[in-house]
């Protein structure tokens, strides 16, 4: 069975649409929304214009990705969480930029965190364990996950950054996504940038270390079909 899921998550703050298949090719519709059917009228009119544009987007055989939250960055990050995990994954989202990128960047990857968690429901069988390393030429980052169902994030990101920005992104809340992500995704996450010198390139170093390791956790090997890799016999 395809390892997918929607959802929409709506508050003051943000209105966010995720369409998540861990396994890649084809993804499930949006679910029905009253606010993004009047965005989807507004932007087929536009589109006549050409005034509508695809934001961290990529088809293939095997894969479709396109994210588009309003924040550049954060756009290009989830787009190589994606490519790199295997996954198809569509994401859009309405915040309030006007005040700061905190809520949408937090919402997107606590919104992303459910759709994974509820992509996994049904699974047994799987790796549960994942760690990778991953360069970006002088950046080097390392990633270790536990599809632990205990929510933990450490990282060392809170330092490692010189910029208060990249791009539109606070360096801030590379680190704080991750960690929304984790919370929301019931995972134990380790997360390090081991070296670097550019801030693009240690935050895209971290996220690609992550979505090998995502992607070796959640692998389902054939002959644990219908078990829990747990002493306890559970994941709680």
């Amino acid at each position: 069975m395809p390892r997918s899921a929607t959802l929409n998550r709506d508050t003051n703050e943000t209105k966010i649409q995720i369409s998540l298949n861990i396994d890649g090719g084809e993804l499930l519709p949006f679910e029905q929304s009253d606010f993004w059917d009047k965005i989807d009228a507004a932007n087929n009119a536009a589109s006549t214009n050409g005034e509508v544009k695809d934001h961290a987007a990529q088809a293939s055989k095997s894969q479709t990705i396109n994210v588009d939250t309003g924040i550049g960055f954060l756009d290009h990050m989830l787009h190589a969480l994606a490519k790199h995990g295997g996954w198809s994954l569509r994401i859009r989202c309405k915040g309030d930029l006007h005040i700061d990128d905190h809520h949408t960047a937090e919402d997107t990857c606590l919104a992303l965190g459910t759709a994974f968690k509820n992509s996994l429901a049904n699974s047994t069988g799987l790796t549960r364990f994942g760690y990778a390393y991953a360069p970006l030429d002088e950046a080097l980052s390392r990633a270790v996950i536990d599809l632990s169902n205990r929510p933990y994030f450490a990282s060392n990101m809170d330092t490692c950054f010189r910029r208060e920005k990249v791009g539109d992104l606070s360096t801030e809340m590379i680190g704080h996504c991750l960690a929304s992500f984790a919370q929301n995704a019931a995972v134990t996450l380790h997360v390090d940038v081991l070296k670097g010198e550019n801030d693009h390139h240690r935050a895209e170093s971290a996220f690609k270390a992550l979505a090998i390791a995502i992607r070796q956790a959640t692998t389902v090997v054939q002959k644990w079909e219908g078990e829990v890799r747990s002493t306890k016999g559970v994941l709680y």
